[in-house]
């Protein structure tokens, strides 16, 4: 068990957390969840003693072990990748090099054999001897190669060291588990693993994410930070936003009687209970459900962007012609090739590859900012097309344009209160929307470049991790957003709710050609025909 007790921390006028009171138990995990800048993060640190509160106080039960996920990607850099996951049991790894000084010793005393023999001992009370291989299967599990184990960590690129201190938060099963963001960087594959670990695990997780898959699969609870408080919800975040939906929309609903009210909550609970079944999480969650009362559904103070992309035009048929694309990179890679596809109306196309520079390639030879080196590509008559890329650096370069400006110049209708009316639907109102467009977030540009995309009314999208740097609110948005488009998506997105929940065909990229299949992501996953047809392109 893990808690707080009265914790208190401001920033100068700003209050982060107001006397939180909250504890976390074995054999839950919590996803904590708040808007942008609630302090997730913080919270995390203040957990796990980074960071001292101003006031209360974090108690752990005496003897438990606890792991976090590190964020400095530079700490272990002279240590071998096996090494330094070990060193996430610091008792078992400090036994381990006390051993091996007791035993180079030329001199062995007998103090040194009993020494040896109380290290031994408790060396295998801590399964020491299944240390490398336990290491070596987590680090496996996550994607790095056996091959890469006895590799040092500053030889690794960045994305596999955040796989290396992954592990090394998991090793040794700790009793309390604290991970910031753990899918980043993990490849489909690592997160079904990671979910699975999970899922099995018999201790105390608290985490934060935006990946709201992982956390529906993963989660027995909610940990909500609004207005410097943490309150619990009993199920998964999918069940905590439509119940917090539920709540907002009946508290606005003055004619309905309570008693009615009532019955559609409990009806909503029966159904969530019922699909359970779904979840690595199943048979915990459905009982947390059962036993969960109406009145602990209350509803968010969370603002959601309304993201609704309108075409302005019919479209045809012939929407988008691809044939035998191929790109290849000025030292001869080849990014992918015999590429084809037709594009048919009310398609919602996830772009899937193992290289993403492969996928954005992709997209910007179909907008028109490269030409592929073989193959053709025609857009329909009917068509116009709305480009989300992956970097919009290029879009925020000048100093001079607040919002209202630079939106502005992206619209034919220049009427400044037009131009509000889409910049406030991304939550951008009133002075915010008078902000200068090249001192903004990550999330704070993805926001305008969709406030751009909804100005231009086009019948196609082309989206290019369109949930980068976004926030769970704005992610959910989009998701509602893009569902409801009645037009055609073609999208790539590692968010893995919006590709399972959006997408209806997939086609998936290589150097050697591709595979198109019209099915959900999830059958894609699961269909044993389709891999063998991706496992020969790759």
């Amino acid at each position: 068990m893990i808690g707080a007790s009265n914790v208190s921390l401001r920033y100068g006028k700003r209050v982060l957390f107001d006397e939180v009171n909250i504890k976390f138990t074995a054999g839950n995990c919590y996803g904590l969840i708040g808007a942008n800048g609630a302090g997730k993060s913080t919270f995390l640190k203040i957990l796990s003693g980074e960071i001292e509160p101003q006031t209360g106080s974090v108690d752990i039960t005496p003897g438990e072990r606890l792991a976090v996920l590190k964020q400095n990607h530079f700490e272990y850099d002279e240590y071998p990748v096996l090494e330094t996951v070990i060193i996430g049991h610091k008792r078992l790894y400090e036994i381990m090099k006390e051993k091996d000084l007791i035993y180079a010793k030329e001199d062995f005393s007998d103090a040194d054999g009993e020494k040896a023999a109380e290290l031994e001992s408790e060396f295998a009370d801590l399964n020491g001897w299944n240390a490398e291989p336990d290491a070596a299967g987590l680090l496996s599990g996550l994607g790095i190669k056996d091959d890469m184990h006895y590799t040092l960590m500053k030889d690794l690129s960045g994305k596999e060291k955040v796989r290396v201190l992954l592990a090394q938060a998991l090793f040794g099963e700790p009793d309390i588990l604290l991970l910031d963001e753990p899918t980043n960087d993990l490849d489909v594959d690592s997160i079904l693993w990671l979910e699975n670990y999970l899922a099995d695990f018999k201790n105390t997780v608290v985490v934060v994410s935006h990946d709201r898959h992982f956390l529906d699969q993963v989660c027995t609870h909610i940990a909500d930070i609004d207005f410097g408080k943490i309150s619990f919800y009993g199920g998964n975040y999918s069940f905590w936003y439509e119940s917090s939906q539920l709540a907002l929309r009946q508290r606005g609903d003055q004619n309905r009687k309570v008693e009615d009210k009532r019955k559609e909550l409990e009806d909503f609970v029966r159904r969530f209970s019922a699909n359970a079944s779904k979840s690595k999480q199943a048979t915990s969650r459905k009982k947390m459900l059962e036993k969960l009362t109406i009145d602990e559904i209350k509803p968010s103070s969370r603002r959601y962007p309304h993201i609704n992309f309108k075409p302005d035009r019919e479209m045809g048929d012939q929407l988008l012609q691809v044939d035998n694309l191929s790109y290849k990179m000025a030292d001869g890679t080849v990014l992918f090739s015999n590429v084809s596809f037709n594009l048919n109306p009310n398609d919602k196309v996830a772009i899937i590859a193992k290289d993403p520079l492969a996928i954005t390639t992709l997209f910007q030879v179909l907008a028109g900012e490269k030409e592929p080196t073989t193959g053709t590509y025609k857009w329909g008559v009917t068509t116009n097309q709305a480009y989300l890329p992956n970097d919009n650096h290029a879009y925020f370069n000048s100093d001079e344009l607040n919002l209202v400006d630079w939106l502005r110049q992206y619209s034919k209708e220049k009427d400044e209160s037009f131009i509000r009316g889409f910049l406030g639907r991304m939550l951008f109102s009133g002075e915010e929307a008078l902000k200068k467009s090249n001192v903004m977030s990550g999330g704070e540009k993805v926001r305008c470049m969709l406030s751009r995309m909804m100005l231009q009314g086009a019948n196609v999208l082309l989206m290019d991790e369109p949930t980068n740097h976004l926030d769970l609110e704005a992610i959910t948005a989009l998701d509602n957003g893009m569902k409801e488009f009645k037009g055609s998506i073609l999208f790539t997105s590692h968010d893995m709710q919006i590709v399972n929940t959006v997408a209806n065909r997939i086609v998936e990229i290589s150097s050697k050609g591709c595979v198109d299949k019209i099915m959900t992501y999830e059958e894609y996953l699961e269909n044993n025909t389709v891999q063998e047809q991706v496992a020969a392109i790759y």
